[in-house]
């Protein structure tokens, strides 16, 4: 008999989502329930999700579990106490991101709250896991970071859960050989260049925008597609951004690259396949997964030198980055040359990402559930 497993997202954003389909399609011997909130009013969401499930899904929180799996934006602490019975059921908390590590906007410095509702989560947790080392390093420190600004600081069982923490990649599926048939980049060609992130601020608009009038000024045949998530309101620099892509279709007398978030799937992998280099200007990633989906399609990367970035992708795909962007864009600039002039030899090198897929990280998983639940017998 499968065991059960309850799968809580309150705040189910793409990458979040794509977690979840990964675990439910590729770990079929368990019985999954899911139970998702929309990606949307991001401070009620976060606080509020535990009192909008028990009152609207209280039949299906009260089932027999063997295991609750939680993302770190659900309230557990007060949902184990609204419904009782989730209590009795061993829990592991999965951090695909931390509110500590966002860069200055996201959130008024003194709402503290989005911070506090994951460590109340993750206080009441059998077991914490992180997407990714970065992940847990910078939620360690901010945590210890916030225990000083608090009067009476904060309890020393959470630091010694968060140490005892360990990584678990969203598991990606292999796009298979997707470099062996990679031809050398005729000089008179344009190289592609896709940047397939949320089209907001912490994914690094102002250098996005630098890069390209650099390029533009130095007249570099590139062709950008700028494709990714969008929002109601987006940031101005995209203005800056359109007019720069439109001179350089202009000036070489080209098509535009794809402007705009692509709907369809298949057409978006097709184009992943069909871009050279996978581009990020992120001011915060914690595993960089519409990075990884392009290197699996044979994209090669040219991200920060920072971030997550550093556990995966091999130095001569990222640049430096300082407080300055048009100094960072230059860098960026820069190592799109270099890959260029690789690419035009023919030097296509593969961005090994097999710790992300495959049997062993599932397995890991398996593990890690499996031990929960037995513990628990």
């Amino acid at each position: 008999m499968r065991k059960r497993l309850l799968l809580l997202s309150a705040y189910d954003a793409p990458s979040h989502a794509y977690w979840r389909h990964q675990l439910r399609n590729q770990l079929t011997e368990f019985e999954w329930t899911e139970l998702c909130l929309p990606p949307r009013y991001f401070n009620w969401r976060i606080r509020g999700n535990a009192m909008q499930w028990a009152s609207k899904n209280s039949a299906c929180l009260a089932r027999d579990y063997e295991l609750v799996l939680a993302t770190s934006m659900v309230d557990l602490a007060s949902l184990r106490g609204l419904i009782p019975k989730l209590a009795a059921v061993p829990s592991l908390l999965y951090f695909h991101e931390n509110q500590f590590a966002y860069p200055a906007g996201r959130q008024r410095i003194d709402n503290i709250e989005p911070q506090i509702v994951p460590l109340y989560a993750a206080l009441c947790a059998d077991a914490i896991v992180f997407n990714s080392a970065f992940n847990r390093d910078t939620c360690q420190e901010g945590v210890r970071q916030l225990a000083k600004r608090l009067p009476e600081g904060l309890p020393a069982q959470l630091f010694t859960k968060l140490d005892a923490a360990e990584v678990l990649p969203v598991p990606l599926i292999s796009a298979g050989d997707s470099y062996a048939n990679r031809a050398a980049l005729p000089t008179d060609s344009p190289m592609e260049i896709v940047w397939n992130h949320r089209w907001e601020y912490d994914k690094g608009i102002e250098l996005l925008a630098h890069i390209i009038e650099q390029v533009k000024q130095a007249g570099l045949r590139y062709r950008f597609h700028i494709v990714g998530q969008q929002f109601r309101h987006r940031p101005e620099a995209f203005e800056e951004i359109d007019r720069h892509l439109e001179e350089i279709s202009a000036f070489f007398d080209m098509p535009r690259g794809n402007f705009g978030y692509i709907q369809d799937a298949h057409r978006y992998q097709k184009l992943l396949a069909s871009c050279h280099v996978v581009l990020s200007t992120a001011k915060h990633d914690f595993q960089g997964l519409s990075v990884q989906q392009a290197c699996l399609a044979g994209c090669q990367a040219a991200v920060p030198d920072a971030l997550v970035y550093p556990e995966y992708i091999p130095p001569q795909f990222r640049y430096q980055t300082c407080e300055d962007s048009r100094q960072t864009a230059t860098a960026a600039v820069s190592l799109l040359r270099d890959i260029r002039n690789k690419l035009e030899d023919g030097a296509w090198r593969e961005i090994d990402l097999s710790a992300y897929s495959g049997q062993d990280l599932l397995n890991r998983y398996r593990d890690v559930f499996r031990s929960l639940i037995n513990n628990q017998s």
